[in-house]
């Protein structure tokens, strides 16, 4: 039986370098990679599902698997997790100097409904008493102006949300101080250009991410694994091969990482980060499967639906084909 010739588009990550350099191999599969940014690969899977395999939004996903529009199924595989506290950018002259603060204020995001925003806003209402509704939204591309909302919004009463002014983008509205801060994904290239007036809303963004962990055991999910629906139904063996192989690439890429004779990465103190992070989270930090993130989907979908962006309350098996929800053991 030959191979099945499979377009795969994911991140360029070390999680998924062995694959991608055939150190990993997927039973039955022949994988053709292409390595994208995530803009791009959301874009071109939402629109127009142009992969087979491909890496997810989570948000995204969550509104097409609710409303039962979505061309893929996804995999207990999440390449993208990051913690967000360092996704809120300020203006240092508008009296920002605690979460608190951002009530009453004008705040831009490159898309409403963007993963990283959702769980920017969940801390900030948890945490913070700061309810969506509480800020006035503005939406924008980062640096161009004709980017667009990828999932039709229905807002729940009393979330203002206005596009930025034609021709404008959020990043050049935060300069000239038009609005008072920017939540999302990227910086916005005034802060990575040094403005003297935009800052980090949280001063030590690793710190109080850490202490929230402490505090919540949630390490955000940014993106699953999403594997097109007619090949999953044709070859029910495809999702269980693809879940096992990329977990094994991010054991090898974890394993490479920890041999520190010779750092992998162009990154000094590295063996002193991966300490930290297992001596905080656990050895597996980054997990992948069901049972280790449900918890952590769950609250994402309890929060997702009570935005009004996932048209009901998906419970977090609903995400996954059956296949991918349990895995051998020996």
């Amino acid at each position: 039986m030959s191979k099945l010739q499979l377009s795969i588009a994911v991140g360029n990550y070390d999680r998924m370098r062995p694959l991608i350099d055939g150190d990993v191999q997927i039973d039955g599969v022949d994988p053709v990679f292409m390595l994208q940014d995530p803009e791009e690969i959301f874009f071109r899977a939402f629109r127009h599902a142009d992969y087979d395999i491909c890496e997810l939004s989570l948000s995204s996903y969550s509104v097409k698997t609710a409303a039962g529009t979505s061309p893929y199924v996804a995999v207990p595989v999440f390449p993208s997790r990051a913690f967000r506290h360092s996704s809120v950018y300020v203006r240092s002259d508008r009296g920002i100097d605690r979460p608190e603060d951002l009530k009453g204020k004008r705040i831009g995001v490159p898309e409403y409904q963007l993963t990283a925003n959702v769980w920017v806003r969940l801390f900030l209402e948890e945490e913070y008493g700061v309810k969506a509704s509480d800020i006035r939204w503005v939406r924008g591309g980062y640096e161009d102006p004709t980017r667009v909302e990828k999932i039709a919004l229905k807002l729940p009463e009393g979330v203002v949300l206005e596009s930025a002014p034609e021709g404008q983008t959020i990043s050049n509205l935060l300069a000239d101080g038009e609005i008072d801060g920017v939540i999302g994904p990227r910086a916005p290239s005034c802060f990575d250009r040094g403005h003297p007036k935009v800052k980090y809303l949280f001063d030590d963004p690793q710190k109080s991410a850490a202490e929230w962990y402490e505090h919540r055991q949630l390490f955000p999910i940014m993106h699953t694994l999403g594997i097109r629906k007619t090949l999953a139904d044709q070859h029910p063996w495809l999702p269980g091969a693809i879940a096992k192989a990329f977990e094994q690439s991010k054991e090898v890429a974890l394993a490479r990482l920890s041999d520190t004779s010779a750092t992998k990465v162009t990154l000094p103190f590295v063996e002193d980060q991966l300490r930290n992070a297992r001596r905080l989270m656990g050895h597996d930090f980054w997990s992948y499967g069901f049972a280790n993130n449900e918890h952590v989907i769950d609250r994402f979908l309890a929060q997702h639906h009570a935005e009004g962006l996932s048209s009901r309350r998906l419970q977090p098996a609903e995400l996954f084909h059956p296949a991918s929800l349990e895995r051998f053991k020996i």
